[in-house]
């Protein structure tokens, strides 16, 4: 009897802490639309707005007239997409080769993929810069998608998933039929990797819509910016409109918060769906 509120007691303090770190995940998100409706002043004033005002609208139309924000939106919805289809496409076919073929090389190639992982995403940005330039692919949108088609990461969700999720005998049964193995990957493997490819599709688009050091290297024309470029360049040392800037970054933002609400328990699913597998 004695030890029922002790364990209330630790259920309350543990839902408290969790609560209080919450609310500081929360917060920078909240004061972001809010900042958004008020006007430069009023951000920096004492004490600074806690609630929304009305300058919404006027920050809005600032936004729009210091930069191409639809044009800047439209390029990172473009890039992100395709990065994520090409992505899904080349990690699930790579998965799938390590998952269920044995070839020479086989576990070289998979720890070179591993090894990858490891190395800092900023030593590539001066070989990839030199490849694209030589492809002349300088401020187009291929220079942003082409080099982020197919990540480690994505293959090794890939890889895990299929070798823990997918019986064998259904891959056996299909070559017994006669199935080729693009058919059996199309008609089979595919239609079963609703978890993992939602995971790995919405680690990819939040990833390349959050990207601001490949468009910076690559892109030169303001409405071949994205978004995190694009806000980046109305910063400068005296005269930032901080309103319209949040602005933008709260239209930025407003798609990744709504996708990842909806797709939270997808995502941790996704993710230890194929830690059961060594």
């Amino acid at each position: 009897m004695r030890a029922e509120p002790r364990v209330s007691m630790s259920r309350m303090a543990a839902y408290a802490i969790v609560g209080a770190g919450a609310l500081l995940l929360v917060a920078p998100f909240f004061f972001m639309f809010v900042f958004a409706s008020h006007t430069r002043n009023d951000i920096f004033s004492s004490p600074p707005p806690l609630w929304f005002g009305r300058a919404l609208w006027s920050n809005l139309q600032l936004l729009v007239e210091r930069i191409p924000f639809w044009d800047n939106l439209r390029m990172s919805v473009y890039v992100a997409s395709m990065t994520t289809a090409l992505n899904l496409l080349l990690c699930s076919l790579a998965g799938y080769a390590f998952a269920v073929h044995e070839f020479r090389f086989k576990r070289q190639l998979f720890a070179f993929v591993l090894g990858s992982m490891m190395l800092p995403s900023f030593l590539n940005m001066i070989p990839t810069f030199m490849v694209v330039n030589a492809l002349g692919w300088i401020d187009q949108p291929r220079a942003l998608y082409v080099p982020g088609a197919a990540g480690a990461l994505g293959i090794f969700m890939m890889r895990q998933y299929i070798g823990s999720a997918i019986p064998r005998e259904l891959i056996d049964a299909g070559r017994m039929d006669g199935c080729g193995e693009f058919r059996i990957f199309r008609s089979i493997v595919l239609p079963l990797l609703g978890p993992a490819l939602g995971t790995l599709g919405l680690i990819t688009f939040i990833s390349s819509w959050n990207n601001f050091i490949a468009p910076l290297v690559v892109m030169r024309s303001a409405e071949h910016y994205t978004v995190p470029l694009a806000l980046r360049s109305m910063q400068s040392p005296n005269n930032t409109e901080w309103g319209a800037l949040m602005a933008g970054s709260a239209i930025a933002v407003l798609p990744l918060l709504i996708a990842f609400v909806f797709s939270a328990r997808r995502l941790v699913a996704g993710l230890t769906a194929g830690a059961v597998r060594g």
